[in-house]
């Protein structure tokens, strides 16, 4: 099955690549052409024909599939890598009349376990002049893999109150037990909240409020009509908290990130702020945090010239300053660059870097962040197009914990799997921190799992 592709006007600074300028040479994917002798590429697979070949990705934690959300080509793709070296594709599953739909498509998937089932989530962001404007996402239920025929669609969630669909979700196990979505709505002209939460529990047991939960506001004045661009949410054991931490909304000197307190979800409470300093590129865009809950790495906006700024928490958690305006550092691997998505695995953070492709940066001294590992995915040799090009190349990224396998996808080229050496496998008591990232124990939660994961790896 073909698609129709959008032109975006999100990535409308990408276009002189999509038509691949004479000036511009492609080289070989199965080539390495540039990163460290210590990352080794496993797989590479061309996921589409055409410019836009993939969003975000997901990989499961205790079996063997991978998620690679289509964007413009409104689909999903999953992958069988048992055999990580030779990716299999299981699924290209599309939503009906693709041709039909406006806007970015198919942006971010997540799975969950739930009741001893796995689940997958698609998130869509369709605009006016098409079919489901007012679709935020698509929930499966993927237990049966690698049988494809027992995959079946077990709903979807609409918000016709705020059009315009999901543009990044995070699931979580809650420490009170409960499995939640968190899901970021970027246009809110008439809302006062920035975020939606739903229980999958009363979702998928059809509650008619489709398992709605609460919202997560934005501090006013906002800046913007916009909502959050991105969402982490993790388990704070010193203060029993879980907290969400949010960016949004880019591109306004008012945006900026916010760490709430969701433990109860229907109540949030504020506890940190992070704004713009005078003369920075403004907004909030990615925003995670270190497992202890102290530092937090930024990108505030996915433009050219935004380095990751890495900042100290503490003064505003323990409420001795308002706000945190000055990070402790700044990295970025090219200054004509931006980074896109960070994923921490204490000490490290790996990194997709748009078209400086994956980074791994050592954080261990969070005010000295240094590259330890990088692998350059994006095929294109450039000429006089740094401007033009910083919305393109490695969109997302992922770690399976269990076997240290990182994955990533690339706007241009597709999906990758990568090894890196001396890194097979990741729990945080190894590190003597709390094993805390955005893998979520689903069995037992984050209330139940620290004793359980006492002296090694689970």
């Amino acid at each position: 099955m073909r698609r129709s592709l959008v032109v975006l006007t999100l990535f409308a600074v990408a276009a002189p690549l999509a038509a691949q300028d004479p000036g511009m040479t492609v080289r070989p994917f199965d080539q390495k052409h540039g990163g460290s002798p210590n990352v080794h590429m496993v797989a590479h697979v061309v996921t589409h024909p055409g410019n836009w070949k993939a969003s975000d990705i997901e990989i499961e934690e205790e079996r063997p599939y991978v998620y690679v959300s289509g964007f413009t080509n409104n689909d999903v793709q999953i992958y069988d890598i048992a055999n990580p070296a030779k990716p299999k594709l299981l699924l290209d599953w599309s939503i009906e009349n693709p041709e039909l739909h406006r806007g970015i498509g198919a942006m971010d998937g997540k799975y969950f376990k739930l009741k001893g089932r796995y689940y997958y989530v698609q998130s869509f962001q369709f605009g006016q002049g098409g079919p489901d404007h007012d679709l935020g996402a698509i929930v499966f239920d993927v237990t049966g893999l690698p049988d494809t025929s027992r995959i079946r669609e077990v709903g979807r969630i609409r918000t016709p109150e705020v059009p315009g669909g999901f543009h990044n979700i995070f699931m979580y196990k809650h420490s009170s037990g409960r499995v939640l979505l968190f899901a970021t709505q970027e246009s809110l002209p008439d809302t006062p909240y920035g975020l939606t939460i739903f229980d999958m529990e009363h979702f998928l047991a059809g509650d008619s409020d489709q398992g709605l939960v609460g919202h997560i506001p934005l501090p006013e004045p906002r800046g913007a009509p916009r909502g959050y661009h991105d969402a982490y949410v993790a388990f704070h054991r010193p203060s029993g908290q879980d907290r969400f931490y949010g960016g949004g909304p880019e591109m306004t000197y008012l945006g900026g990130n916010f760490v709430y307190d969701v433990t109860d979800p229907t109540n949030p409470k504020l506890l940190a702020t992070v704004r713009a300093f005078p003369g920075q590129q403004a907004g909030g865009h990615t925003f995670v945090a270190t497992p202890d809950g102290r530092y937090a790495i930024t990108e505030m906006h996915s433009l050219a010239h935004a380095p990751l700024r890495f900042y100290d928490l503490k003064p505003a958690l323990d409420g001795d300053q308002a706000e945190i305006r000055v990070p402790i550092a700044e990295w970025t691997a090219n200054w004509k660059r931006s980074a896109h998505n960070v994923e921490i695995r204490w000490p490290y953070a790996f990194i997709s870097g748009y078209t400086s492709g994956l980074q791994v940066l050592d954080i261990r001294d969070p005010g000295n962040p240094r590259r330890v590992a990088y692998y350059d995915t994006y095929p294109v040799d450039e000429k006089g197009y740094d401007a033009l090009d910083t919305a393109f190349g490695m969109f997302g990224v992922d770690v399976r914990n269990a076997d240290g396998l990182i994955v990533g996808s690339d706007l241009y080229s597709g999906f990758w799997a990568f090894r890196m050496e001396g890194f097979d496998g990741w729990n945080g008591h190894d590190w003597g921190v709390e094993n805390v990232s955005s893998v979520q124990d689903w069995d037992r939660g984050p209330t139940q799992a620290r004793e359980a994961e006492r002296g090694g790896r689970r």
